[in-house]
């Protein structure tokens, strides 16, 4: 099982800052946009209006609002990345893998309730944005660089796909609690949790 390569969605990467200032604007605006019209209303030329940007400089990032939505996609996971990190670093390491564990589910949750678009964009895999593997692979990808140090294990082949299942197993029960409720329905949650707690056991302790 190789790591699966990070998603180019650009067709030119922002140089100087206010390159990727404008950048920051138009994933900003599609973000917002995709929480009131939805992806298939989503228009280049709307993202264009709510950033305040010529319609030139979308083009110059993105060919169309597909390769839009995937940026927005990476966009999530560096953030979501830097979240996990941050809480991972206050907690410490010896407070074990379930700990690490509940701030992975935990972030992943505060991200689908607040995050501008995240309902319809995630990491890539709610709207056509590629292979919906693709995204799952990513993020076992990255918690398997995260946290394998956190759990003084190798992050070796054996390691990656038990992250894949988790990943797998969580992402199928959090959207099933998000269509059930709003804010996600907690006791699909807990359920979900205690999946995953009793899975990683076998594996991890």
């Amino acid at each position: 099982m190789k790591p699966v390569p990070p998603a180019t969605s650009l067709r030119r990467a922002p140089v100087q800052r206010r390159s990727a200032e404008r950048l920051t604007r138009i994933l900003d605006a599609c973000a917002d946009l995709l929480d009131e019209v939805g992806y298939d209303a989503l228009s280049t030329r709307a993202v264009a209006q709510r950033a305040s940007v010529p319609i030139g400089s979308v083009y110059r990032f993105f060919g169309n609002k597909r390769q839009m939505a995937d940026a927005l996609a990476q966009r999530n996971l560096e953030r979501y990345t830097v979240r996990v990190t941050e809480r991972l670093r206050q907690t410490g390491e010896d407070e074990g893998w379930r700990t690490a564990m509940d701030v992975v589910l935990d972030e992943y949750l505060e991200m689908k309730r607040t995050a501008p678009g995240f309902s319809l964009v995630d990491f890539g895999n709610q709207i056509p944005v590629g292979a919906r593997a693709e995204p799952n692979h990513r993020v076992a990808d990255r918690l398997t660089e995260l946290l394998s140090g956190y759990l003084d294990r190798e992050p070796d082949e054996d390691l990656r796909r038990v992250f894949l299942i988790a990943v797998e197993t969580a992402d199928t029960l959090v959207h099933l609690a998000f269509r059930v409720a709003p804010e996600g329905d907690e006791r699909i949650i807990d359920e979900a949790r205690e999946m995953l707690r009793a899975y990683l056991a076998r594996v991890l302790d």
